[in-house]
């Protein structure tokens, strides 16, 4: 007797292949889900591997264009950055592919949903946070939280001795000494020889950029147009090409901020459970909007406005971190934070060369720029004697702040 279905979020590699026979050892019809989300992948042999592991069914869904308009195109608007240096490429992906997931599970009528994702980190509250909030009522395996999986594979020799034994097909091609994810966003890599902090990234580890000092000599000059927030159009200013869809305008933008080594960066993070980890990232499109879409932010924004913005900001990027992209506090800052972009439209010109993104100039029909009023030559509907008024409130607050010290001072 079947002990129900599961629904196995799977990549093809070792682990979820293991964690697929080993799901049918334990009396489980297990059905495989591979989402394409932009990493390179022979998505055909997956598919076959799989069927010959004894998949019930096999579901390799193309979502590439969803994540960028409906994950990726958010977390613009947000300026989503955790702190402070992380663009979020890994967080941003899991609660896209994990509504896939739920949506197949359901429509299988598959009572079990199951990840191949490390009981230390954090995809698997992003990925199961995201389950419980679609399917209140799903039942989630995580062989790396039960005690007999983990003790039985406590390293990856035992998953080897054990894909050797049930046949099930291994790469033969050396193994970096590291781990590594892909998608459209970024490609992040950590543990192996990079849990040590002090351990420089070897050259040969990236894959999405060149070194900068590789990068070409002279610099590709981009317009990106925005409306709302978003990006609607991409345009190379030298050799007039453009891209005008979603998934055409950030992949283009990973192949220019790719050659010339944009967006990588090396940072210790705090994980939402609890310990501190180190991550290589290397973010070129995301790096390259990131810069523009503040830009024209400021430029067309209301300052107050901004100000409130910038911590939603600081708070959607630490709730899409720890897996709430499905909270109804998510939906909320989201929902205010759509309508703080309702101006940000206009055009951005930038460059981008030897790992830097450099800002030209900007133009928008929303500008809240008057350049009359800021001009050191032309008065304007301006009286310098406004100024007064600031000065005056704030001197009186120096002061006293500065007197206060000064007695504090004399008496120590």
């Amino acid at each position: 007797m079947s002990k129900g279905t599961v629904v196995l979020a799977y990549s093809g590699g070792l682990d979820t292949s293991c964690i697929l026979v080993w799901l049918k050892e334990e009396g489980y019809d297990v059905i495989t889900y591979l989402a394409n989300i932009g990493q390179e992948e022979d998505f055909d042999a997956a598919k076959k591997k799989a069927e010959s592991l004894g998949a019930k069914k096999v579901f390799i869904e193309d979502l590439r264009a969803e994540f960028v308009e409906e994950f990726i195109w958010p977390s613009v608007q947000a300026s989503a950055i955790y702190e402070d240096r992380y663009l979020l490429g890994t967080s941003v992906a899991r609660p896209c592919i994990a509504r896939r997931q739920i949506q197949i599970a359901r429509q299988e009528g598959a009572q079990y949903v199951s990840h191949g994702a490390t009981g230390k980190g954090n995809d698997q509250i992003r990925f199961e946070l995201t389950c419980y909030a679609l399917y209140p009522e799903v039942k989630i395996i995580a062989p790396w939280r039960i005690p007999e999986f983990y003790n039985r594979f406590v390293g990856r020799k035992d998953l080897m001795e054990y894909a050797e034994k049930h046949g099930i097909p291994v790469p033969v091609t050396r193994k970096a000494p590291w781990s590594m994810d892909a998608n459209l966003m970024h490609i992040s890599y950590e543990s192996g020889i990079l849990e040590n902090p002090k351990t420089h990234a070897p050259a040969d580890l990236y894959l999405m950029t060149k070194s900068p000092e590789d990068a070409p000599n002279s610099p590709d000059v981009l317009e990106i147009e925005f409306k709302k927030g978003v990006p609607i159009k991409v345009t190379h200013i030298k050799e007039g090409k453009s891209k005008d869809t979603p998934l055409d305008i950030f992949s283009y933008l990973n192949e220019i901020g790719g050659r010339h080594g944009v967006g990588r960066i090396d940072i210790v993070e705090n994980r939402f459970i609890g310990m501190k980890s180190r991550g290589i990232y290397e973010t070129p499109g995301g790096t390259i909007l990131y810069h523009a879409h503040l830009d024209i932010e400021t430029f067309t924004l209301d300052r107050e406005v901004r100000r409130i913005k910038q911590g939603l900001g600081v708070k959607f990027a630490e709730m899409l971190y720890n897996g709430f992209w499905y909270s109804p506090e998510c939906e909320f800052v989201r929902h205010c934070i759509d309508k703080s972009q309702e101006s940000v439209d206009g055009k951005v010109q930038l460059s981008v060369f030897k790992g830097q993104v450099y800002i030209l100039g900007r133009e928008s029909p929303k500008s809240l720029y008057n350049e009359e009023l800021v001009s050191m030559d032309v008065q304007g509907d301006y009286d310098p004697c406004d100024a007064s008024g600031f000065i005056k409130i704030n001197a009186v607050r120096l002061r006293e702040h500065h007197r206060l010290q000064g007695d504090h001072r004399s008496k120590h």
